[in-house]
């Protein structure tokens, strides 16, 4: 499991724009899944609601009860779809 669920939700955002981007992509949407158990059932995160202004993804969700708030720059978090977007012959979707 990841340990905390600011590192949770860093990992499930990303994917989560990967996996949005390419729907086809069995692996993004496998992974994107994986990441939203451990979001949502392993740290009973509950409510998420994500706004995109830069510079940041602004994620404000309910855990225990009470609204937190998490911000993640939005040059890591796209990180991984950029690359993919730059190099596409390097992420085909195999079935």
């Amino acid at each position: 499991m990841v340990n905390s669920i600011q590192d949770a939700l860093y990992n499930w955002l990303t994917i989560k724009v990967v996996a949005e981007a390419r729907p086809d992509d069995h692996a993004a949407i496998e992974t994107y899944e994986m990441f939203e158990k451990i979001v949502f059932e392993d740290h009973g995160v509950s409510r998420v609601h994500i706004r995109k202004e830069e510079p940041f993804y602004y994620v404000t969700y309910m855990h225990q009860g009470e609204e937190k708030k998490s911000r993640f720059p939005i040059e890591l978090i796209d990180v991984m779809h950029d690359q993919i977007k730059g190099e596409p012959e390097k992420y085909i979707n195999y079935e």
